[in-house]
């Protein structure tokens, strides 16, 4: 009787293949966003729930793609710093972003220094701020009773 050899698992999948959630880059447009093209200073910046403000400034480097949002009345006329994970979508023709957060969630992100917004130690932290909050794209759960506002 022969012995069958013994049997290699699968492979595991890499996140985000398969249909499983794709991992969380903050300082990368997803593959599906890419406004590298273009000026985004002066777009309209919508969060999930609403108009949050306008961007003041992007930056496109390799890695390192974020918008700064003058927020106006809505947080005092504070500026916040999105990284370009967070970004939804582009509208070129309204000239807005979409971003896939809430407004309570940015209102929440540590806190943006134009000083200091390179520091790594602010970059990690805000990096790992809106990862913690990160769920795959078309799983947000809006209901107030969800202390993320994800599922």
């Amino acid at each position: 009787m022969d012995t069958p050899e013994p049997r290699t698992p699968p492979p595991l999948a890499e996140p985000g293949l398969h249909g499983g959630p794709a991992p969380f880059r903050a300082w990368s447009y997803r593959d599906d966003v890419r406004p590298t093209d273009s000026d985004l200073v002066g777009y309209r910046v919508e969060a999930a729930d609403g108009h949050i403000g306008k961007v003041d400034r992007a930056n496109h480097d390799v890695d390192d793609n974020f918008l700064v949002v003058d927020t106006g009345p809505w947080i005092f006329g504070k500026k916040v710093l999105l990284p370009a994970g967070v970004i939804e979508r582009v509208d070129h023709e309204e000239r807005t972003v979409h971003v896939d957060r809430s407004k309570d969630e940015i209102k929440g992100a540590p806190e943006y220094d134009e000083n200091t917004h390179a520091d790594p130690a602010y970059r990690d932290e805000l990096g790992g701020y809106y990862g913690d909050r990160h769920t795959a794209p078309g799983t947000r759960d809006a209901s107030p009773d969800s202390p993320t506002g994800r599922l």
